[in-house]
């Protein structure tokens, strides 16, 4: 190369008396009075530069004017540090160049926030600035390890028989859950592409293409509301199969995930193989169909013991429909009714209407706000089915199952995060299976399909269709990693008339079907194969992998929580001629 011989990270012992050429920024300048050290970094480490008057003057005179983020080439001779004066915490530790030659390729001014130093920096400044965020060893590292995760799915899938296919952008507007984000036709007036949520459709026309084994690292984008593991526009890994059922599907994608944690990743795998609960299993023992399980505190039914107590909170709750469930917060016991009441107000953010609590304290007396409603016998059955020993806490919610469950597990992300449970150098990966089919919409008075359109049902709850729709369950199956989902796919519908007849479930009229899936039912009449697939997201497993808090931290220019783009100051306005030759007009 013109500028390098080679990297700031390349260089040991054994190049000791080679004459080289590196280039790269300034990270740290220090003036000892007659050397000038500096520490140049690029992408691959530091090395240590010296810089002395007696042996290059001229070199010595550059070094004067070097600051923090100048990009500079320098020639010099490698050579080993004195002894005692290596560093064990670069890998180039312990050599150093001696400068012979230095040239300020471009100055640079002072940053917005220190580059390299690892201390907080206001987020809205960092991607204010991305371009020198990125520079950040932190976010450098995180990057590489994204590289290594897709490189890594590429290869393996290959090995597999799989293809990588490319899907169009610009596709289609269809109801699939979030909102889409349109772009105007200017060759077509008022007509609108879509920006894909998914490529969904397109996976599976190339199943009836017959493709077999596709896969695609594929762009997605939905305008929806942002947290932190949800971006305007996302990667995921896209993949679909010919001729499976749904343990196809799930062993391919375990196999995958396993190797890339033990082969690229520090961390250690709870489960292996992963775990496997039943949707109705995981809402039961978590609250939630995503559970972190790297810790126990699962949720207990006390409905039944609740039903017959003189606690109207509790009976009623039952009587009207509700469920009461409880937690063991063990070791809390002593927790004082301060700290319990921000543990309820806590679970109100949820809509629950509160917090009922039971404390043991070391000798088993018992301390509630709900017991002397109770039996003696009552409270002791339902000490014993949380198991609460001395010392614990039984925190419990009455309500709608719904807001229970929401209430209970958010409530146990909580505390596994105050009692240390939540390990960050473990991951626990399951699968959750057998969701409904489908969901009733109160607001609209119709069924929503659970994951979406063109999910299968189980083969033996096809009739059920059309007599007990709720009952029925679907060929879905979500990936779970530390209470994050970051997969989820089905086996899908491959029959013209199955298709239909979901169509017609979830209330869309055969003339709006064929409007707007007019493509895919023609295509099930062209011999389509039994098929499935599944969708894992890249951002949240490297964000898991890399142990940061939002996926914001893996993705090279992300959009703000308010879903803008800080460092080029958008979305932004267009101009009047721009808006007449999409023949828009704008009503605000």
């Amino acid at each position: 190369m013109t500028f390098k011989t080679h990297t700031c990270g390349q260089l040991r012992t054994q190049d000791a008396g080679k004459s080289v050429t590196l280039a790269g920024w300034v990270h740290r300048r220090r003036d000892h009075g007659g050397l000038v050290f500096i520490d140049l970094r690029d992408r691959w480490g530091i090395t240590q530069v010296v810089f002395n008057p007696d042996t290059s003057p001229e070199a010595h005179t550059a070094a004067r004017d070097l600051r923090a983020e100048y990009v500079v080439k320098v020639i010099g001779v490698v050579r080993c540090r004195p002894t005692g004066l290596e560093n064990p915490d670069l890998a180039t530790g312990e050599i150093e160049v001696v400068a012979k030659e230095a040239e300020i390729l471009n100055p640079a001014k002072t940053p917005p926030f220190y580059i390299n130093e690892d201390v907080p920096v206001d987020e809205a400044l960092r991607l204010r600035y991305r371009y020198l965020d990125l520079r950040r060893q932190r976010m450098q590292s995180n990057l590489v390890l994204r590289h290594k995760v897709v490189k890594y799915i590429r290869d393996f899938l290959s090995d597999e028989g799989f293809i990588e296919v490319e899907t169009p952008i610009l596709f289609k507007s269809t109801p699939e859950g979030a909102r889409d984000y349109l772009v105007p036709s200017r060759v077509h007036p008022g007509n609108f592409y879509a920006l894909p949520q998914s490529p969904q459709q397109l996976k599976q026309l190339l199943m009836v293409a017959g493709y077999e084994r596709y896969f695609q690292i594929a762009r997605c984008f939905r305008d929806e509301d942002q947290r932190g593991d949800r971006q305007p526009e996302f990667t995921q890994l896209d993949l679909e199969m010919s001729f499976v059922d749904r343990e196809d599907v799930i062993d391919t994608i375990e196999r995958l995930y396993t190797a890339i944690a033990e082969q690229i990743s520090d961390k250690k795998l709870l489960f292996k193989p992963f775990k496997r609960l039943s949707h109705h299993e995981a809402m039961e023992r978590f609250g939630t169909d995503r559970p972190d399980m790297r810790f126990g505190m699962e949720l207990a039914d006390i409905s039944d013991i609740a039903a017959g107590s003189d606690f109207r909170v509790f009976s009623q709750t039952v009587a009207d429909g509700g469920t009461v469930k409880g937690l063991n917060a063990q070791g809390c016991g002593v927790y004082s009714r301060k700290q319990v009441d921000e543990l309820a107000a806590l679970v109100q953010e949820f809509d629950a209407k509160g917090l009922a609590w039971l404390a043991l304290d070391e000798k088993g007396d018992v301390r509630s706000s709900f017991a002397k409603f109770l039996t003696d016998e009552q409270v002791q059955a339902i000490i014993k089915r949380l198991d609460g020993q001395p010392g614990d806490l039984l925190l419990f919610v009455a309500d709608r199952p719904q807001i229970t469950n929401e209430a209970l597990s958010r409530l146990r992300a909580t505390l596994g995060d105050r009692l240390g449970l939540r390990n960050p150098d473990v991951l626990a990966l399951c699968w959750v299976v057998d969701f409904p089919f489908v969901e009733w919409n109160e607001e609209e008075q119709r069924w929503d399909p659970s994951h979406h359109l063109f999910t299968a049902p189980m083969d033996e709850d096809i009739p059920l269709l059309d007599a007990n729709p709720g009952q029925a369950r679907g060929k879905q199956y979500d990936l779970v990693c530390n209470g994050h989902e970051i997969a989820g796919g089905s086996i899908r519908i491959h029959r013209r008339e199955l298709q239909e007849q979901v169509f017609s479930l979830i209330g869309l009229t055969i003339e709006d079907a064929r409007d707007q899936f007019g493509h895919m039912l023609e295509a099930f009449e062209y011999g389509t194969p039994p098929h499935g697939g599944i969708a894992t997201g890249i951002d949240r497993w490297v964000m898991l992998l890399a142990d940061e808090p939002n996926i914001r931290e893996v993705i090279a220019f992300p959009k703000s929580q308010s879903a803008a783009d800080l460092m080029a100051n958008t979305p932004s306005p267009v101009t009047d001629e721009q808006l007449k030759t999409l023949h828009l007009k704008l009503d605000l």
